[in-house]
């Protein structure tokens, strides 16, 4: 019977963790964008009910897509240190 490495059985349960923690940075990447858009939305949407506005939602949608590209490219930085 062979001995098993430890270290070996270390780093491979650390490969596996380094795939789901990647995996869940990439899928952040990909719904960061979206979600801000939709936050941006109803909180325009929100103010033109209470401002009895039309128009508001557009900059809503316009502020939240600015705020999905600072946090894409916050984590994209983040990432590639």
């Amino acid at each position: 019977m062979v001995p098993r490495n430890r270290d070996s059985d270390r780093q491979q349960a650390e490969r596996k963790e380094n795939f789901w923690v990647l995996a869940a940075r990439y899928s952040q990447l990909a719904l960061v964008l979206p979600a801000g858009v939709v936050v941006g939305w109803l909180l325009g949407s929100a103010f033109d009910r209470w401002l009895h506005t039309t128009w508001l939602y557009l900059i809503g949608i316009c502020l939240g897509i600015v705020a999905g590209f600072v946090e894409l490219i916050r984590a994209v930085l983040r990432d590639s240190r």
